[in-house]
């Protein structure tokens, strides 16, 4: 089993559920992790035998660009993306924080962490469509 982590991805986006963070956005960090069974990229050292980070990063990117009011729909869109576009992947992990909350004090993030394995995505969909 590998692991595989893309740290602090920095994103400009416009989650939240109050009418400003919707229209003005604010910034977002993104830690993802995933693992996998590596071993034919380790052997090979091929682009093609390996989850392209890049094609990784688009897809991130891709879920932080739509609009959510909550964290925790884009964690778990992330993760399912993810998981429907990458088969070697066994099990994905994001943090999603946004900086600055407006929480009515100093603080300096708020996150929202989620992780799923294949198995009980693939239940998931299969049970709740």
């Amino acid at each position: 089993m590998h692991t595989i982590t893309l740290n602090t991805m920095q994103f400009y986006a416009h989650h939240g559920c109050f009418e400003e963070e919707q229209k003005i956005g604010t910034q977002f960090t993104v830690q993802l992790a995933f693992s996998g069974n590596f071993e034919a990229a380790c052997l090979s050292d091929r682009l093609e035998d390996a989850v392209n980070y890049q094609e990784v990063y688009d897809k991130v990117k891709a879920e932080m660009e739509r609009p959510s009011h909550l964290l925790e729909n884009v964690a778990h869109r992330i993760v399912c993306s993810l998981l429907d576009s990458f088969p070697a992947i066994t099990k994905v992990r994001v943090e999603i924080s946004k900086i600055n909350p407006p929480l009515g004090g100093q603080i300096e993030s708020v996150s929202v962490a989620t992780s799923l394995h294949r198995k009980d995505y693939l239940y998931m969909k299969r049970h709740h469509k």
